[in-house]
Order: structure tokens, then sequence, then C-alpha cells
């Protein structure tokens, strides 16, 4: 066994300061510089392993011996205080096989690459339809409220049959979920508003059904409304949420590299660049957590039975030994024409993200489309004016563009 030095965890916003925003929080760049498994601590105090090397990565999502099920008490909780309430109404997301794969089966055609793709001209409409009331008598605007939020949520929305003339208030109590900094009491009335919102719903898709997800799970006799919600929880806020935040941040991001955006104009290359995007931005800066269910040695490290894991996405998309070569730029620079496609910015094994065909179809259409359609758009304020925001997914509140 090697041994590993000791890396503070603190999982909070002002790890960003003095960093760049594109890039993982400063503390994990540097605990990557260092070793691939290294002890760290919680902010309540707790230790566990931040493992943060492509491979290594990769074998904790992948392994069985490594649980997600939220109710063991060794899994690393940030914020502290979470566990009750996600134990409370646990997504698949949360739970280990059997239970993960027959939830998540109930789900799994609506999300299959042949279904997404009969989506794209949907798609296509919704992002033509925006930018028109977007554009509309002016010449600026927020792209966060008036395109990155509302593409996916109208998306969502259709497919799992929630009214969209409700989204304020789901997307207020998502954000508020969410939070990593947001007090706890906030976080527990954001979880009962969105469950007691869609078991409501899906009480009356269960008496009027239509074509949607809600309305299919609501009529299995297995499934009891407290599931149906959990479910819909976790598709509503992370469909949504995360591609609202991969657009704008990408969308910044290029404006700042101008010169690799024809990229996206060429049908060809496009897919590879928003691969590239995903590997790049890598949006859950705060990683996966896992527990070990038996003693693993992991890159030269014994993680013992019971001992929590974070395992660092972020930092693994950055793995010079992965991504890096002679023919592009480092790790740490964006390169559009990179072959990024091994990246696991959806994570990777059983729980890898189930609607991650339905992102990558929405990111090219509405990246593609928003630059054909605006190719003077450019930052309305100065980039250090810029406000990011740390949560499940890292973000951009707000982004002001001028065309």
């Amino acid at each position: 066994m090697t041994s590993t030095p000791t890396v503070p965890a603190v999982l909070l916003p002002s790890l960003h300061a003095g960093g760049c925003p594109f890039d993982p929080p400063p503390a994990y760049t540097e605990a990557a510089a260092t070793t691939r498994v290294a002890r760290a601590y919680l902010p309540d105090g707790e230790s566990c392993w931040l493992v943060t090397g492509y491979t290594e990565v990769r074998t904790v999502l992948s392994d069985r011996r490594f649980s997600s099920d939220v109710s063991h008490p060794g899994l690393p909780m940030l914020p502290p205080g979470r566990r009750e309430l996600l134990a409370a109404n646990p997504s698949f997301l949360r739970l280990d096989d059997p239970e993960h794969s027959r939830l998540r089966r109930m789900i799994t055609g609506d999300f299959l690459v042949k279904r997404v793709e009969a989506m794209r001209p949907g798609v296509q409409q919704i992002v033509d339809d925006m930018l028109e009331r977007m554009t509309a008598g002016r010449t600026e605007a927020d792209l966060v409220a008036d395109f990155a939020l509302p593409v996916p949520s109208l998306v969502i929305c259709l497919l799992l049959g929630v009214p969209y003339g409700d989204r304020e208030r789901f997307q207020a109590l998502g954000q508020t979920l969410l939070s990593n900094t947001r007090p706890l009491e906030e976080v527990a009335a954001a979880q009962e508003g969105l469950q007691e919102y869609l078991r409501g719903l899906a009480a009356r898709k269960r008496e009027q059904p239509q074509d949607d997800i809600l309305s299919r799970l609501a009529a299995r006799e297995d499934l009891s409304l407290r599931e149906v919600a959990a479910t819909g929880v976790l598709l509503l806020v992370a469909g949504h949420e995360s591609t609202a935040n991969m657009i704008a941040l990408s969308t910044a991001l290029l404006l700042e590299q101008p010169e690799q955006i024809a990229r996206l104009a060429d049908p060809a290359a496009l897919p590879g660049a928003v691969e590239e995007l995903l590997r790049h931005l890598t949006i859950v800066h705060s990683g996966l957590s896992r527990v070990a269910l038996e003693d693993v040695e992991l890159g030269g490290v014994e993680i013992k039975a019971g001992e929590g894991v974070i395992a660092l996405i972020s930092t693994a998309n950055r793995d010079e030994d992965t991504f890096g070569g002679p023919d592009h730029r480092p790790v740490g620079e964006l390169d559009l024409d990179r072959d990024a496609h091994r990246h696991i910015a959806f994570g990777f094994g059983v729980h890898q993200c189930l609607g991650q065909s339905l992102a990558r179809a929405e990111l090219h259409i509405a990246l593609a489309t928003l630059f054909r359609r605006l190719p003077a758009l450019h930052l309305a304020v100065p980039r250090d004016e810029l406000r990011f925001s740390d949560g499940l997914f890292y973000g951009m509140p707000s982004l002001p563009v001028r065309w």
C-alpha cells in the first residue's frame, strides 16, 4: 500500500475564488495533481476518500462493491444533514440493485436514442421559437432566463406531462433543492413542495392518463404515488437544470474563444465539439458519492468497508493520460477538435445519466442554432462581472448578452 496526503474537502462556492470559473474548484485540481486517491475531510469533520483519477473514478462508479444507497451511514453527504431528506423519498439514483434497476427500467424506453432522434424536430422548433421571442424587438437579453432555461424546461415538461405554466413554481423549488448553501429547513420544504405537487399531478393522471411519462408511471399498480413522485422529481429537476447550465456555461466559454465557434456550424464536427464541452465543463463539481461495501484496493490505497468515497468526475475528465496528447491543447483548455468521447460527465456504470441522449440532442440543437442565428453574439457585461452558482449542478444564474 502507498501512503496518501491529506486533502481537505471543503465543498463550498468560495472554492472558486481565484480560479477560472470554467474549471473544477482549485482545491480539487490541486488534489488531482498530487494523487489519484487521497484522504479527505467533509465540512462536518467526517473523513472520506477523494478519488480524482480517470481510471479510479470509473472503477468506483462501475464496481458493485461501491454503493450509492442513501440509507447507508457511510455515504458522504454534501452538505451535512441531507441524508434524512433523501432517504425519505429516494429516487432510483440513490438506490442499489435490484430496486434501482426495477425503477429505472420503467422509464428507460422514453430515453432511448431512437426515441430521442424522433424528438429532434420538436426540439428544433422549441429552440427556434425561444430565439424568436428572445430577439423580437431588442438587441440584448439574459440568455439564461430567455433561452438556456426555457428550452430544456419545455422539453422535459412535454415528456413528463408537467404543465409548462407551472415552471416558475417547480424551477424555484428545484433550485433550492439542488443548492449546497440554502438552510436545511428550506431544502426540506422545497423537497416536500415538489413531492406534493407531483403526487397530486400523478393522482390526476391516474384518473385521466395522457401520452407522457407520469401517466405511464401512475398507471402502474406496482408503484405508489410517492414512488411516482420521487422519480418525477429526479427527472423534472435534473432534466432541465443540468442542460440549462450546460447551455449557459458553454455559451459564455465559447464567447471567450470565438475562433472555436465555427466548429459548431459543421454538422460532422458538432457532436465531437459538444462532447468536448461536456468534458471540459463537467458541471457536477461536488462529485458522486459512494460507500465501500467491503475492503477494496484502489490506486494503491486500501479503502475499508463502510468508508465513504467521493468520485470527482470533473478532475477525471481533466486526466492528462486519458485526454491529453501531442496533437491537442492541454486538458485544462478547451479544444473542440479533441476526441473526448470517453468522458464521464454523465457518470459511468449502472447509475449513468438516463437522459444523456436527450441532453446531447438539446445541446447540439441549442448551441448550433444560437450561434448561427446570432453571429454577433457577445457579452453585455465584463467577464469579471459574470456570476456563477454552486449546487449539485454548477452553473450561472444569469448571462447578459447582446447581438
